[in-house]
């Protein structure tokens, strides 16, 4: 795991910034200013696991930043941090996309703690006891549902079939064979079943199943990163 920090030139490098911040504590880091170029080869096979960008009070700058970050392909998926004075943080704003802030000058462990926050909010993994798809999190063990860490009520059946569908991740599922594998081959109900399950779990996890997919004439399934 390395961190990229993105900042003005000049500044990265600073006793009390973040690269040294972030070195002090073990962290493999790299650097780049707001105007390097972001899609190097070697940036594609091997993202970052977090981008901070060192705004300070140059809100606008960072909102740039943030931009290009988003128009690399190998950066598009991964989380950006602004870094910002007490005075920048007025400047915002939740709709600026940033995926958290970090007050500067920095305290040590809250920058590292923020960090490690962000990168499990993106974070997807398959564990026989727990999976997770960016912010949605299914403990199979207890068979419960968070998002953002946030408790979410669902059906057995709706729970059982996000299960299914997640464990399955990359492959579609015909109704017919939901309605088996799920319900299970005594299950006497009809295809509309499974559109009404699939329907309610769109409704109740709104954008953290934005990979939840209908494939038209066939069925569904949840699409792989």
């Amino acid at each position: 795991m390395w961190i990229l920090v993105v900042g003005p030139e000049g500044l990265l490098e600073r006793e009390d910034g973040a690269v040294n911040v972030l070195r002090d504590l073990g962290c493999n880091v790299r650097i780049a200013t707001l105007w390097d170029s972001l899609s190097e080869p070697e940036m594609v096979d091997d993202p970052p696991a977090v981008v901070v960008v060192e705004a300070i009070d140059q809100v606008d700058a960072a909102r740039a930043a943030l931009m290009r970050l988003r128009a690399a392909p190998a950066l598009a998926e991964v989380p950006v941090l602004a870094a910002v004075t007490v005075r920048g943080l007025s400047r915002l704003d939740p709709s600026d996309g940033f995926d958290d802030f970090a007050l500067v000058p920095y305290v040590a462990p809250e920058l590292y703690l923020r960090i490690r926050r962000a990168e499990w909010r993106r974070s997807d993994f398959n564990a026989p006891e727990r999976l997770k798809m960016g912010a949605l999190c299914i403990d199979l063990a207890a068979h419960e549902v968070t998002i953002d860490s946030r408790p979410v009520q669902l059906t057995q059946q709706e729970f059982a079939l996000l299960r299914f569908l997640c464990q399955n991740r990359g492959r579609v599922y015909s109704r017919q064979q939901l309605l088996e594998r799920v319900w299970g081959v005594d299950y006497y109900g009809t295809s509309r079943t499974v559109d009404i399950h699939v329907r309610r779990l769109r409704m109740k996890l709104g954008s953290a199943v934005d990979s939840l997919e209908t494939v038209r004439g066939v069925g569904y399934k949840i699409k792989t990163p």
